[in-house]
């Protein structure tokens, strides 16, 4: 990355533990995340809180406060932009080079962390097995 400023890019299921459930990050995760000297920002896609809100829907996930108080205090994290679901991301997310799974949700996820250039926290082994976005755990 020779001295560039690096972005991470928080899978969705990244940044619901970063708020509930710490310990469930790997060691490398969470120290990142702790360590905000190391990084230029930390990125969500738009695309998250809905993933959020469909595991409640489902009853995958609880929570003991309103869905939108959560979200909005989970969006407070130092150094986090929110990145949206623009068209260039929305169409990129539908040509990325193969092989990748047919997830939207994780193709979006993919497509963001290309356009912006960071690297994915997940635990996803599809995506930290895709050839062509960076990740780590």
């Amino acid at each position: 990355m020779g001295g560039l400023p690096v972005k991470y890019l928080l899978d969705t299921h990244a940044w619901i533990w970063w708020h509930m459930q710490p310990r469930t990050l790997s060691l490398k995760v969470c120290k990142l995340i702790e360590n905000k000297d190391g990084y230029e920002e930390i990125l969500l896609s738009a695309i998250s809180p809905w993933e959020f809100s469909k595991l409640l829907e489902r009853g995958r996930l609880g929570i003991s406060c309103h869905p939108e108080d959560w979200i909005r205090a989970a969006l407070e994290m130092p150094k986090l932009r929110l990145v949206p679901i623009t068209p260039a991301i929305a169409y990129r997310s539908t040509v990325l080079p193969t092989p990748f799974h047919r997830d939207p949700a994780d193709q979006l996820i993919v497509a963001t962390a290309r356009e912006e250039d960071a690297v994915i926290l997940t635990r996803d082994e599809r995506i930290l097995d895709y050839a062509h976005a960076r990740s780590l755990w």
